[in-house]
C-alpha cells in the first residue's frame, strides 16, 4: 500500500501554468476568446503491473482518501434530503481499506493539481490580464466541458473550483459540466464511432510493431526481470505502452520505480552505442516506440480528419461565432477536460508534436486576439503603422490565434506566409489561415468513417 501524506508524494508527472511568464501579446491586440484542452490529472494505473518481486510497485494505491466522503442529494416520498456516503473499494473477499484507488482513478494528487491549474488560469486570466470576471454570473460567459470518465469529469470539476471558487460565484450561478454521449464525442480520436479510423490506427500501430520490436529488444536484459521475464514488445505482456503508463504514474506519485526506468539524460536513444547508456535512456526509448504505436497515424491527413478534424471545426466556429457576434456573445473561455491522446492529435494535426507523451495537466490552448489599431500605448505608433500597412497591403485579417502548449507558443505551418500571420509576430496566425485549414481537415464525418465494402 502508498501512503498519499507526507513528503512521498512528488508532482513531477506534471508542467504547472507559469502564470509569471506568460508571454503578454503585443498592445495593438485585444484578448477575446480563450479555448483550453487539458489532459486530466494525475491518476492510476489502468491495469495492475510489475506488483511482483523485483519491481514491487503496489497493486492497491491508498491516494484516493479525499473525494471518497461526500453529501449527495436523494430524492424520497416526501421530498429530497441528503446522504452521507463515503465509497470504497472492496476486494473479493469482501475487504476493503478507505481511500484506495480504483483503476484508472484520479488521485488525491491528482485532485490537487488540477485544482491549482485552475487556481492558475484565475491569477492568469483574471488578475493578471482582467480579461474574465472576478465574478462569474451567467454560464453563457462560461463553457466547461469533459469526456464522460471520472477522471476527467473530477478533473474539471476541481479546475472549475480553483478558477471560480464558491466566493466568486453569483448566487444564481451552476457551474455546467457538459459530457456528451459516446456517438457525439469528439474530444479525442473516436475510433468507436468511426470504423476507418479505428482501422487506420489498427494499420499505424501494427507499422510501428514490426518496425521498433527488434529495436526493443537489447531492453530484455534490463527490464524482462520486472515483467514476469516477458520480452519488452509493443505487443507483450504487459505491452509497452502499459510498462510506460505504471512507470509514469508511480514516479507522478513519488512512488519508487527501479532504478533502470530513471530517465536520467536526455538524449536520442537510437545511438549506435545503446549499451553503454542503456540505464538512462531505458524509458525515452519504450516512450519513442510508444509514441510511434498510437500517434504515428497523425503524420497522414486522412486520420487528422477523422480523429481531430470535427473538434477543430467546431473550434473553429465558435472563434468565429465570437467575431460576428461583436458584442452580443458573452463567452470568453471554453475549458475541456481530456485525455493524453487528444493532446497529441492536437499538436500532431498542426504539426507541432514533440513526439513526447503528454504530461498530466498538459493543455493546448488557443488565444483569440482582436487587433485594436486605435489603442495608444506608448512607443506602439510605429507598430500600429505597420500592422495597418501590412493588413491594407496584403488584405490580412485583423482576428488571429496564438497555440500554446506547456507553456510554450507554438509558431503553426499552417499560417508561415506573410499575409497569414501578424508582422513580425509568425506565432499569431489569423483566424482566416486558421479557419481555412480547419476546413480542409473537416471530415464528412457520416461518408468518411464508412470502411470500403462494409456497412
Amino acid at each position: 500500500m502508498v501512503s498519499a501524506t507526507g513528503s512521498e508524494i512528488n508532482h513531477s508527472g506534471h508542467v504547472p501554468l507559469d502564470v509569471e511568464n506568460y508571454p503578454v501579446a503585443p498592445s495593438m491586440l485585444r484578448l477575446e476568446q480563450v479555448h483550453m484542452f487539458i489532459r486530466h490529472g494525475e491518476r492510476t494505473p489502468v491495469s495492475v503491473r510489475m506488483s511482483e518481486a523485483p519491481a514491487n510497485i503496489p497493486s492497491a494505491w491508498l491516494l484516493c482518501k479525499e473525494g471518497r466522503k461526500f453529501e449527495a442529494a436523494v430524492a424520497n416520498l416526501t421530498g429530497s434530503s441528503t446522504l452521507r456516503v463515503e465509497r470504497v473499494v472492496e476486494k473479493e473477499d469482501g475487504s476493503f481499506e478507505s481511500g484506495e484507488c480504483l483503476l484508472g482513478e484520479l488521485t488525491d494528487v491528482g485532485r490537487k493539481s488540477t485544482y491549482n491549474f485552475g487556481a492558475a488560469l484565475r491569477s492568469l486570466y483574471i488578475e493578471k490580464l482582467n480579461f474574465l470576471p472576478d465574478v462569474v454570473q451567467s454560464d453563457s460567459e462560461v463553457y466547461f466541458r469533459s469526456t464522460n470518465l471520472p477522471r476527467t469529469v473530477e478533473s474539471l470539476q476541481q479546475i472549475v473550483h480553483g478558477l471560480y471558487p464558491p466566493s466568486k460565484q453569483a448566487e444564481a450561478f451552476v457551474s455546467k459540466i457538459r459530457t456528451r454521449n459516446p456517438k457525439d464525442e469528439n474530444l479525442f480520436g473516436n475510433a468507436a464511432a468511426c470504423e476507418r479510423l479505428k482501422t487506420l490506427m489498427l494499420k499505424f500501430a501494427q507499422a510501428a510493431t514490426i518496425a521498433w520490436n527488434p529495436t526493443l529488444e537489447p531492453l530484455d536484459g534490463k527490464i524482462s526481470k520486472y515483467i514476469g521475464g516477458n520480452p519488452v514488445r509493443l505487443d507483450g505482456k504487459p505491452r509497452a505502452s502499459g510498462i510506460l503508463d505504471t512507470v509514469r504514474a508511480a514516479r507522478a506519485h513519488g512512488i519508487r520505480i527501479p532504478a533502470a526506468f530513471h530517465d536520467k539524460a536526455i538524449m536520442d536513444p537510437l545511438v549506435s552505442c545503446i549499451e553503454q547508456s542503456l540505464p538512462h535512456v531505458l524509458i525515452v526509448l519504450q516512450e519513442k516506440a510508444v509514441v510511434e504505436e498510437w500517434f504515428s497515424g497523425y503524420k497522414t491527413e486522412e486520420v487528422r480528419k477523422l480523429a481531430m478534424g470535427r473538434l477543430l471545426a467546431e473550434t473553429s466556429r465558435k472563434m468565429n461565432q465570437r467575431v460576428t457576434e461583436d458584442g452580443r456573445n458573452p463567452l470568453k473561455i471554453l475549458i475541456h477536460s481530456t485525455h493524453d491522446t487528444a493532446i497529441a492529435g492536437l499538436l500532431g494535426t498542426l504539426e507541432v508534436f514533440d513526439d513526447r507523451w503528454p504530461d498530466f495537466t498538459a493543455a493546448v490552448t488557443f488565444e483569440l486576439f482582436k487587433e485594436t489599431l486605435d489603442s495608444k500605448p506608448a512607443g506602439s505608433s510605429l507598430m500600429r503603422f505597420l500592422s495597418s500597412f501590412t493588413a491594407l497591403m496584403f488584405k490580412r485579417s485583423t482576428v488571429d490565434v496564438r497555440a500554446r502548449y506547456q507553456n510554450r507558443t507554438l509558431v503553426l505551418p499552417l499560417c508561415q506566409k506573410v499575409r497569414d500571420h501578424l508582422g513580425g509576430h509568425p506565432e499569431f496566425c489569423t483566424l482566416e489561415a486558421f479557419s481555412r485549414r480547419v476546413k480542409e481537415l473537416t471530415p464528412n464525418w457520416e461518408v468518411e468513417c464508412v470502411v470500403p465494402g462494409h456497412r
